[in-house]
């Protein structure tokens, strides 16, 4: 049983992805003042409603906010070095599959964030992903089923799994 539903499984990053991010959100912070004053330049010109440059100016906005909410919320809650040995499939995992009782028809990937995705030649999976909801918690020889976008069932077997170095 689990301790808590409402706990999501840690974020593992390493050093150098938490580094990096920080970095990113450094600049996006840093850039405020500048997007500012793009839409004040831009809402002088005159009638906003037929203003490309002041509607893409504010759409730059907003996405540089939901991305700053989101990388202070990912840094916040991020834990940073190796993450653990486990004994069950979890994120910051390096995992090895094979689909339909097929052997020969494997993928080792990587369970983890988009984020961790530009530090790895891995393919990289989200653990709320279809296939990474299926196994999370599998152990190794464990079958688990999953819908495919396309709607087809889709049946793996965890080979094995061990966490990512990076």
């Amino acid at each position: 049983m689990s301790t808590n539903g409402n706990e999501a499984p840690a974020t593992w990053l390493s050093q150098d992805a938490y580094d990096r991010l920080q970095a990113e959100l450094d600049e996006l912070i840093a850039n405020r003042p500048v997007i500012a004053a793009e839409i004040n330049a831009r809402r002088e010109e005159g009638d906003l409603r037929e203003n490309g440059g002041y509607h893409a100016a504010r759409e730059e906005q907003g996405k540089a906010e939901g991305r700053i909410l989101y990388l202070k919320e990912l840094l916040r809650t991020a834990k940073v070095g190796e993450a653990p040995d486990a004994d069950a499939v979890s994120p910051g995992m390096v995992v090895k599959i094979y689909f339909d009782d097929d052997a020969d028809d494997s993928e080792t990937f990587l369970l983890g964030s988009r984020e961790i995705a530009s530090t790895t030649d891995l393919t990289v999976y989200s653990p709320e992903s279809a296939l990474g909801k299926a196994i999370l918690g599998g152990k190794a020889g464990q079958t688990c089923t999953y819908t495919a976008p396309s709607g087809a069932d889709i049946k793996v077997t965890i080979v094995s799994f061990e966490p990512y170095s990076g």
